[in-house]
Parts: structure tokens; C-alpha cells; sequence
């Protein structure tokens, strides 16, 4: 009888189920996407219980395509959209209004407050982040002061916040009959208001946010033998499984791809783009724009640090020409749609849908599609919306390379648009070095496999998880030196042209 590890990978637009075996090869997989809900301009959320009920539908999916007695499951990991916050009542597990999602804005107001006396590096020195609509702790801020009984919840110890990952393991380990409330220090590092060097939340910010301590979820490492708690045989998993692996997403992805030294980095191209650097056990304070966040931690071991560059909309772009303009019928159109042409025709489109996160950290910009003349057609149109993902992630190297004085000699990419053939392509011409896509190209959720089986001895330590690492495809820088530069320029100009909208 074969073992194998569970990962959930709970994402902004859909949940997945996977099972993996010990060379880290899929051994089935169950998805279903969840609603997105937009109330009004800037303001995105998702339904918390919905995303429950995806992830209860999903395991039982994955678990009958695998044809599998779910005892032969050793262990269950967690992966998460980073940054979305819930917040829901400990005895009932019912939630006070939709979970504030990552690219949510309506927070500006506040981040604009605490930034105004001594601007948006207020927290950075502890948290390695600006003050930004982006994370957890402004959005909790938002929920105990505007939605009814938040705060009354929170102070009489009913409330119960968290990321994501926080609310599917406290259902998961029996919610409201003694599930475990825990988050690992990935997903703290996303809030704003876990101290990077304690790994401890911080009483001066969450004195200055308004934040009672005891809503807050008790912060653990990623790989945990220390199991948080097991699945109950009226759970989905109709078993007892351990519960003992958590990383955001985008730290998951990072583990998936076994970039375990530093100066390894990985992008992952998702609803979102994020480019992560391992940075090893050194905290290295951005001056470029880069977030300063947690890696990983495996057991009782050192922390590893990173630095990231987040994308607000990448593949959420694709979705756009989709479902907003009708310019495909289906996301893998656009690379259809984008060959018809040569060239972006001098077009380019910077989606700065919910503002722009690094380098500029621009709430007030909106996007744009500039250079449109009589000859743009809709394929010029799809190609810019493409290059818009190559060339933001180049900005987020270049700033992230000044920061650390690291010379990346290529990039290992994963997430759903690494299938996309002419992206990858111009990726690697407007950075300039190699982009090598894993023959796993669900990285996110064996990241958290990883960490899950860490925890119970299914792999024995990070080399095993090197050796499972191959490589699917590289693409090789093939444009001329002075177009690259050209065409950067023009990017960059185009980036301007968004600001100051708000």
C-alpha cells in the first residue's frame, strides 16, 4: 500500500486538492474555483464558508480519483492566498462579513493615517513591510471598526482572526469542537504584525492598530513534528491525519522549487506575481521596494528569510481580457490571440487595477493602456498584456538584485502561466538570463507537501527534495541587447502614465 502526502492549495480564485508521492509526483488532483466578489470599486472579497466547502469537495474529489484508502495519507500540508483576512466567531464558526481579500484597497484611508507623521515605513525595521492595503493587519483594523460585533467579539475572546490557512486548519482539526487556531511564520509575516526577529507578535503595533492579542492565532514553524492537530473521521478525509504543514502561498512555491540556498530564486505566475529571493538566515531590509518576509522554518532549525517582489495582476489580467472585454473564451486564447501579431505595435497595458505593489507601492495609480494608434488591433492588445507580466517582473529583479548584490544566473519559474510558451519566451529576453520551467509545475502545493511530510519522516531532509527536482524546459535569452533596452524604457514610461489616478 502506497503513501502519500495531502496538500491543500487554497488560492485567490480556486482550491486544489493534490496527492503526491514520495518523488514528489502527482497522484491525483481535484480543483474548483470559488466566487469573487467585488461590492464596489477597490473592494474585493471572497466567502469564507464557500472556500470551506470547495476545500471539503475538493479532498473527497482527490481522494476517489486516486482510487486510495484515505489512511494511506501520512500527513496533511497547507498552502494559502496570503493576506486575506478573516475574522469569525470561536463557538459557532460563523463569520463576520466576507474575508477581505490580498488585493482589496478600501484600507487606503487607514495606511494613509499611520503613514502620515513619519511616512510608509513606519513598521518596516520590525515587519519588513510598508504600510500597504496589501496586508492582513490594516484589513483586521478595518473589520473590528466597521463591521457590527467585530470588536465586542474580539474583546470578549469569541474572535478569532486569520489568514486563510488559519481558518481551513481550525476546520479541518475540528473548528468549533477544539480546532487548532494556528498560523506559521510565513503567513504572520504577511500580516504586519509579527516581529521578524522575535517570530512573536508585536505589542506596540497591535497597541497602535487597536488589535487585541487574543483574536490572533498562535504562530508555529512550517514543518511542524509538533503535530496542530489531526482530521476527524467525519471530516472529509474520513481519517485521522496529522495536520503539520503551512506556508503561503508564494513561501510553498518557493520550498516546491528547492531553491534552499541563498541566492536561489523562484517566480511563480498566478492571479498575482511574485518573485522570491532566499536570503538564508540574514534579514535584509529593502531600500528598492522589496519586502522583507519569512522564508520558511522547519521544526526547531533557524528561520530563512527572503526578499520578495509582489505583482498585484498578472494572470488576473488574462481573466480581464476574458470576462470584461470577451477579447478570448478561455485564458490559454490569449497566446492564440497574441501570435497573430509580430509585436505589441508600440502598445502597452500596466494593470494597476488595485494600484501598484513593488517597486512602487502606488495605491493612487490605476491602469492603463497607452501607445494605442489606428493600427493596435486586439492582438496587440493580448501581446502587451502578456509582456506587462515579463516586464514587471523585471523591474522586481532589477530592485531586488540592488538589494542583495546577488547575480542570478537564471530563473525557475511555476504557476499557471509558465504553460504559456510566448511569455516565457519574452521573460527571458527582457531579463536577459535563462527561465527554466520544473517538470512539476505545481510547486505551490508540493511545497506544502513538503513541509507536511518533513514533519513525519516521509522525506528525511531537503536533499531528497533537491533530488526530486527536474527540469521540464529552459528558454534562452534571444533579443537583441538595444530592443531590450528600448523596450524597457517605454515600459517604464508607460508606468508613469498610471500614477496619481486616486
Amino acid at each position: 500500500m502506497s503513501k502519500l502526502i495531502a496538500a491543500i492549495d487554497q488560492g485567490t480564485t480556486s482550491t486544489r486538492c493534490i496527492l503526491f508521492n514520495k518523488e514528489g509526483q502527482i497522484v491525483s488532483k481535484a480543483q474548483l474555483e470559488h466566487t469573487q466578489i467585488y461590492p464596489q470599486p477597490g473592494w474585493v472579497e471572497h466567502n469564507p464558508h464557500e472556500i470551506w466547502e470547495r476545500t471539503q469537495d475538493v479532498i473527497r474529489n482527490a481522494i476517489q480519483q486516486a482510487n486510495i484508502n484515505p489512511i494511506q495519507i501520512q500527513a496533511v500540508g497547507i498552502t494559502n492566498q496570503r493576506e486575506t483576512t478573516v475574522f469569525w466567531d470561536r463557538k459557532t464558526g460563523d463569520v463576520f462579513g466576507n474575508a477581505i481579500v490580498w488585493q482589496d484597497t478600501r484600507t487606503k484611508q487607514i495606511c494613509d493615517e499611520l503613514a502620515a507623521p513619519d511616512g510608509i515605513d513606519l513598521f518596516r525595521e520590525k515587519v519588513g513591510l510598508p504600510l500597504a492595503t496589501y496586508f492582513s493587519g490594516p484589513k483586521l483594523k478595518w473589520i473590528l471598526e466597521n463591521v457590527d460585533g467585530a470588536m465586542a467579539a474580539a474583546q470578549n475572546g469569541n474572535g478569532l482572526f486569520g489568514n486563510i490557512d488559519s481558518w481551513i486548519i481550525w476546520w479541518l482539526t475540528g473548528g468549533p469542537d477544539g480546532g487548532s487556531h494556528i498560523t506559521d511564520v510565513t503567513n504572520a509575516s504577511r500580516t504586519m504584525l509579527m516581529n521578524l526577529e522575535t517570530l512573536e507578535w508585536d505589542d506596540e503595533i497591535l497597541q497602535t492598530l487597536g488589535i487585541p492579542r487574543q483574536v490572533l492565532p498562535r504562530i508555529v514553524p512550517s514543518s511542524d513534528s509538533l503535530i496542530w492537530g489531526s482530521t476527524s473521521l467525519e471530516g472529509p478525509f474520513q481519517a485521522s491525519i496529522p495536520v503539520c504543514g503551512d506556508l503561503g502561498d508564494q513561501q510553498a512555491a518557493l520550498v516546491g522549487q528547492a531553491c534552499f540556498q541563498p541566492g536561489e530564486a523562484k517566480n511563480t505566475y498566478g492571479t498575482g506575481c511574485f518573485l522570491l529571493l532566499n536570503t538564508g538566515s540574514e534579514i535584509i531590509q529593502s531600500q528598492s521596494g522589496m519586502l522583507t518576509t519569512l522564508a520558511y522554518q522547519f521544526e526547531d532549525q533557524l528561520p530563512n528569510y527572503a526578499l520578495e517582489g509582489s505583482v498585484a495582476i498578472t494572470g488576473a489580467l488574462i481573466q480581464w481580457l476574458r470576462d470584461n472585454l470577451g477579447l478570448i473564451r478561455n485564458s490559454p486564447e490569449v497566446e492564440a490571440l497574441a501570435r497573430s501579431v509580430d509585436d505589441n505595435g508600440g502598445v502597452y497595458f500596466v494593470p494597476a487595477f488595485s494600484g501598484l505593489f513593488a517597486p512602487y507601492w502606488r495605491s493612487d495609480a490605476r491602469g492603463v493602456i497607452t501607445g494605442l494608434t489606428r493600427f493596435a488591433n486586439k492582438g496587440h492588445i493580448a501581446r502587451a498584456a502578456l509582456e506587462a507580466t515579463a516586464y514587471q517582473s523585471r523591474e522586481i529583479l532589477d530592485a531586488m538584485l540592488t538589494d542583495s548584490n546577488v547575480d542570478i544566473t537564471e530563473l525557475k519559474v511555476d504557476g499557471g502561466m509558465v504553460e504559456n510558451e510566448l511569455l516565457m519566451q519574452f521573460q527571458a529576453d527582457i531579463l536577459g538570463v535563462p527561465v527554466v520551467r520544473p517538470k512539476i509545475s505545481e510547486t505551490t502545493a508540493l511545497g506544502a507537501a513538503y513541509a507536511a511530510g518533513l514533519a513525519v519522516g516521509f522525506w528525511e531532509d531537503i536533499n531528497q527534495l533537491r533530488e526530486n527536482w527536474e527540469i521540464d524546459k529552459t528558454w534562452y535569452p534571444e533579443m537583441d541587447s538595444e530592443l531590450r533596452k528600448n523596450l524597457y524604457q517605454n515600459w517604464k514610461k508607460a508606468v508613469t502614465r498610471s500614477f496619481n489616478w486616486i
